[in-house]
């Protein structure tokens, strides 16, 4: 939408002109070693922060990139990312092979996502038991194949505190067991897959 020129700020010697908040940039070295499925890779991942997205939401973006990892692979602007998710999987011809959203996604994204993408994962800091209630009568296309990824909220509070703008992140995964290192302490947690039920598919 245009805003009427009458109806935008001024700028005059007086006062400042009001500016845009931007995004905050993270610069990450990552070492991931998923003996899961059998991804190792070191790469570094460039990571903007909106201004409304807390560190928790932001880590967890990156820790589901990192355990969706392959070829293709990217993030989106996150919670600014509109009708995208917060990370997203796109074969050579562009087409999207994987959707995957990270928080507190509602039925409505869930399901556009699935019926595009055939594939969708949840990744999750918040109660995974309170997402699920939300679906519960909900309609959600395949709703019986999207696995909803739990993270101890503790640990992600924890390890976002201490998250530098540049920071070096060593990370594996075996039977479900996530180990992350970072400035030299390692952390440690489960990934509890959940599954919905009352949504319709």
């Amino acid at each position: 939408m245009t805003i009427p020129s009458s109806s935008r700020p001024k700028c005059d010697t007086k006062r400042h002109c009001p500016m845009a908040l931007t995004a905050t940039i993270y610069n990450l070295d990552i070492e991931l070693a998923d003996i899961d499925r059998g991804v190792y890779e070191s790469f570094a991942l460039r990571v903007a922060r909106q201004p409304s997205e807390t560190a928790e939401y932001m880590l967890t973006r990156v820790l589901a990139y990192c355990l969706e990892h392959a070829q293709g692979i990217a993030l989106t602007e996150g919670v600014a990312a509109g009708d995208e998710p917060a990370v997203v999987v796109r074969d050579l011809t562009g087409r999207i092979t994987a959707w995957i959203e990270v928080g507190m996604p509602d039925a409505a994204r869930v399901h556009r996502g699935s019926k595009l993408a055939g594939r969708v994962a949840i990744y999750t800091h918040r109660d995974p038991k309170q997402l699920l209630a939300q679906w519960a009568g909900e309609r959600i296309h395949n709703i019986s194949d999207i696995p909803v990824y739990a993270l101890d909220r503790a640990l992600i509070e924890d390890v976002a505190s201490r998250l530098e703008r540049r920071s070096a992140l060593s990370l594996s995964i075996t039977e479900r067991e996530l180990y992350l290192e970072l400035d030299g302490q390692t952390f440690s947690t489960t990934i509890v897959e959940h599954r919905a039920e009352g949504a319709r598919s």
